[in-house]
């Protein structure tokens, strides 16, 4: 098939999770069809990213994207008087729009895949039969960052996921086909107002493809890895440093707390302010993170779809301690593949007993890497994804076309 992917970021290279999924997904289609990849850019590093993907894409073609602290003012109180939400007029792009008029206007496309709920709002405008693949659902995001807050802060939340949940129900209704990525996104999806089928496809790393970590003897770091501008990531690791760090400390005073994760915001980097902290920003190789580190914690009170961290960390061996939530949609056993705990004290414990038990943590990594590897490669993933095109092609009258050799 032709298909035209729009993407929010550059799949490439695969070094955080909404990436990471596509990135695989990407491979996986480029292997059995026509691909033209059109992604938004945000940097010349992006933008030669963008050009490493020509390998594998039949072509590829970027927009800029411009945002700052001033536009996004605007935009939030442009959303007061507007049925759209922030985060669709935030990433309106007339550029976008005209590149795409352009393009399928001179070539034929069979489908459009709109990777994340960002980019449907231009899948809808080509005309196309569009499948929308969301990561999460979004709305569930705000619902739940909105729980959190007081004042005015909460009361800006709870109006963005009110209409994020109506928009996300009407754009699901629109797609000739949706797929998600977990059970609970696929309810929440449907309690806004989007109809069966919703098949389920977890999103996929290279796990068969990967090696596990060997960590060092003494290794006693407290490792957090994730984009570190994404508010539920901001909430949760100041959390864990505030409320479960001084619960490790009357056991473990030395332990490292490495914060991995391209930009921190200003009350991110304060926390280095104390010595056993360490906030790197972006790093182009964990290796060495991952090596000295006893474990992963994905302390999350917010988000959706699918912690790939967690995947990875599973894939390269490493012990993970997560809330419920941050776990949530993906099939793991707690106490048999990575540690599970929602209260402060009992994060804590749950942290401390891995620091001072190699045996368990290395318990856990097999499972966890055994479990992975025959569930979350990609490879035995993606081809789930060709069902969605089928019927995506079905909803629009047309039939699986065969390209020529």
């Amino acid at each position: 098939m032709r298909i035209l992917l729009l993407t929010l970021v550059v799949p490439n290279p695969p070094d955080s999770g909404p990436k990471i999924k596509t990135h695989y997904l990407l491979r996986y289609l480029a292997q059995r069809h026509e691909v033209t990849l059109v992604s938004f850019v945000r940097s010349e590093a992006e933008e030669a990213a963008a050009r490493d993907l020509e390998k594998l894409c039949k072509a590829v073609y970027t927009v800029p994207m411009r945002r700052s602290r001033l536009r996004d003012s605007g935009y939030l109180l442009a959303s007061l008087v507007s049925a759209r939400p922030f985060l669709m007029l935030r990433d309106e792009s007339r550029a976008m729009r005209r590149l795409l008029k352009d393009l399928t206007a001179r070539e034929q496309f069979d489908l459009v895949h709109a990777d994340q709920l960002n980019m449907a709002q231009f899948g809808q405008a080509t005309g196309l039969s569009m499948v929308l693949d969301e990561h999460n659902a979004v709305w569930t995001i705000f619902e739940r960052l909105a729980r959190r807050e007081r004042g005015a802060r909460r009361l800006l939340l709870e109006w963005e996921w009110r209409r994020l949940k109506r928009y996300e129900g009407r754009i699901c209704k629109a797609s000739a086909a949706v797929m998600a990525v977990s059970a609970e996104d696929r309810v929440a999806l449907l309690a806004a107002g989007a109809v069966d089928p919703i098949p389920v496809i977890p999103i996929a790393v290279d796990i068969a493809g990967g090696k596990p970590v060997q960590r060092r003897p003494d290794a006693q770091g407290i490792l957090s890895m994730a984009t570190m501008y994404w508010p539920p990531n901001i909430d949760s690791v100041l959390w864990f440093a505030r409320e479960v760090l001084p619960h490790i400390r009357r056991d473990a005073p030395e332990a490292p707390f490495y914060i991995v994760g391209a930009r921190p915001p200003a009350e991110v980097r304060a926390l280095a302010d104390d010595p056993t902290i360490q906030v790197t920003g972006y790093v182009e190789d964990p290796q060495p993170y991952l090596e000295s580190s006893a474990l992963l914690i994905v302390p999350l009170r917010a988000g959706g779809g699918m912690r790939v961290k967690i995947l990875e960390a599973l894939a390269r061996g490493i012990p993970v301690v997560s809330t419920t939530i941050g776990a949530e949609g993906i099939d793991v056993t707690p106490g048999e593949h990575l540690l599970i705990a929602d209260e402060p004290a009992a994060f804590a414990g749950a942290v401390v007993r891995l620091l001072h038990d190699r045996a368990l943590g290395d318990r856990l990594a097999a499972a966890g890497r055994h479990h992975a590897v025959t569930r979350y490669d990609w490879r035995s993933v993606c081809p789930a994804v060709e069902r969605v095109y089928d019927r995506a092609l079905q909803v629009a009258g047309r039939v699986r076309p065969v390209l020529a050799e």
